[in-house]
């Protein structure tokens, strides 16, 4: 027995692996780097033009060992893991150690599942490794990803496996009511007779060797083909191919793809209870996050809002902005208005801009296009203030500026949003990108721009967008409106003139209609502009 053992160990060969390097030579100053590779038989190459032309050759040396891969057959299931041959180290230690007292348990427990085929850069761009590994390790490896997976090798079924075949396997309690579709069984259902249990799906007949289960990859994960209980596996693979099945639609469906992360939570909180894994646990954490966002973003999309404030015979509307995006849209204002350098309209509404433009690293681009459509012929006078009273440094003159074209922007520094300052903002990347384009169109809407309306109107229009129910009406329903002291400390205008301003967005389409009486401005927003509103 021993013997026999030894021999199919010594059958496995070790996974195989190849490396591809780009390393500097020469002068650093020149930029010349050399290209080289594990294979002796793969030429090393220089390119003394810079990195760039090394990293798209290392890329295509990479691309045309993995064609050749393959074209050999692929990953080979009964190869050892070729990071186990490396003790492991190519990923970070068992997070569990510290908790057994500090000792590191032993790699092969971390290693198991199919062998695949993976291919792991180096945030660098510099180094590029193409392994035969065990789906465990490649999911533990950072910036590993997955190319392939072997078929697992043939077994010898042990005795008796028949008869353990149509033995139906034990699993937790709850486990299949948790992804059933079906409701409890009915009380009128006898409980005393036992169900006769179906063959499952792709079942052999008997006496037929039986199929390997099937493995899938959900989230940069391998789930592992013995995965119990078998339940929960097939519930990760079949999420895996429907998330696959959803980036290939043409057009989005948020409802879908909110139940598919709710899905996601469920089963990965499972898997983090089966396995003790805390990064499976974060990991439904954040899908539940983005099933609940994915909710909001097709209420506010479609009108259909979970606090029900939209009637019955409310436009169903899709807009730009997210409940979470219009309440970083509030705070930007509020922003704008309590560290503009002046009170000019002008002013304020060209701070506003800017700080869209600059809220994540303090600099921002703008061109002569943007600002002379945002304050008219004020501009060169807007930012000469600007720059007087040290809020906004500019690479060269006001006019240089205001000449530059969008193929040449010119790069302007806010220094209190600069990055060793306290941060004002929250919101990341993509939302300071929605934010500036949603202001931009709200700034530059055509008939605002067709009636000619000043800085303080257009302030007034950015403000009654972001302070809007669902219908389009402005302000919550308990405060009747809004309040006219609130807005006119915006527009930098006196509360009697707000009417005025109010007017002149009604006649530019923007506002349906608009009342200023008892110390509120009560009115809604035109139908043609709702996508541009933010909801309270």
């Amino acid at each position: 027995m021993t013997v026999e053992a030894g021999a199919r160990q010594s059958e496995r060969v070790a996974g195989r692996v190849w490396t591809v390097r780009l390393d500097p030579y020469g002068r650093l100053s020149a930029g010349a780097v050399r290209l080289s590779c594990s294979r002796p038989a793969c030429p090393e190459q220089r390119f003394p033009d810079g990195t760039a032309a090394g990293r798209k050759a290392a890329i295509g040396h990479v691309n045309a060992h993995l064609a050749r891969i393959r074209a050999g057959g692929g990953p080979r299931g009964a190869a050892w893991c070729a990071c186990r041959a490396a003790d492991c180290a190519w990923h970070t230690p068992d997070p569990e150690a510290g908790r057994r007292g500090g000792v590191r348990p032993p790699d092969v427990v971390r290693c198991g599942g199919p062998m695949v085929l993976s291919v792991c850069a180096d945030r660098a761009g510099r180094l590029w490794r193409i392994a035969e590994v065990c789906a465990r390790c490649a999911a533990a490896t950072p910036g590993c990803r997955v190319l392939e997976t072997a078929a697992p090798p043939e077994r010898t079924a042990p005795a008796g496996a028949d008869q353990a075949a149509r033995t139906p396997s034990a699993e937790p309690a709850g486990v299949t009511a948790l992804f059933s579709d079906s409701g409890p069984p009915s009380p009128s259902s006898p409980a005393a007779a036992p169900a006769p249990v179906p063959r499952t799906r792709g079942a052999s007949p008997a006496g037929a060797p039986r199929r390997a289960k099937r493995t899938g990859k959900i989230a940069q994960r391998i789930v592992p083909h013995d995965l119990e209980p078998d339940v929960l596996r097939r519930e990760l693979v079949e999420l895996g191919d429907a998330f696959r099945a959803y980036q290939q639609r043409p057009e989005p469906d948020l409802a879908l793809l909110a139940t598919l992360h709710e899905r996601k939570a469920r089963a990965f909180a499972l898997w983090a209870d089966v396995s003790d894994d805390d990064s499976l646990r974060q990991e439904a954490e954040r899908a539940e996050l983005a099933a609940e966002t994915t909710r909001e973003m097709h209420g506010n999309r479609t009108g259909n809002v979970p606090d029900g404030s939209t009637g019955e015979d409310g436009p169903l509307v899709e807009r730009l902005l997210t409940r979470s995006q219009a309440v970083h849209a509030r705070a930007v204002l509020e922003y704008a208005a309590a560290h503009a350098p002046g009170p000019e309209a002008d002013v304020r509404l060209a701070v506003l801009m800017l700080v869209l433009r600059a809220a994540r690293t303090g600099t921002g681009n703008v061109t002569g296009q943007d600002l002379t459509g945002w304050l008219q012929g004020e501009a060169e006078r807007v930012l000469e203030q600007l720059v007087d009273a040290d809020w906004l440094r500019l690479p060269g003159a006001a006019a240089d500026v205001l000449a530059s074209r969008p193929e040449d922007p010119t790069a302007v520094t806010i220094p209190t949003l600069l990055p060793e300052r306290p941060r004002p903002f929250t919101f990341g990347k993509v939302h300071r990108t929605r934010l500036s384009g949603w202001a931009q169109k709200v700034v530059g809407d055509r008939k605002l721009r067709k009636k000619k309306l000043g800085p303080a109107t257009r302030l007034l229009a950015l403000y009654t967008a972001v302070h809007t129910l669902p219908d389009g009406r402005l302000g919550r329903p308990e405060d009747g409106g809004l309040g006219l002291d609130q807005v006119a400390a915006f527009c930098t205008l006196a509360p009697d003139e707000v009417g005025t301003h109010a007017d002149l967005l009604v006649t530019a389409d923007w506002l349906a209609e608009a009342d200023t009486a008892e110390g509120q401005l009560r009115g809604r927003l035109s139908e043609r502009v709702l996508p541009l509103s933010g909801l309270l």
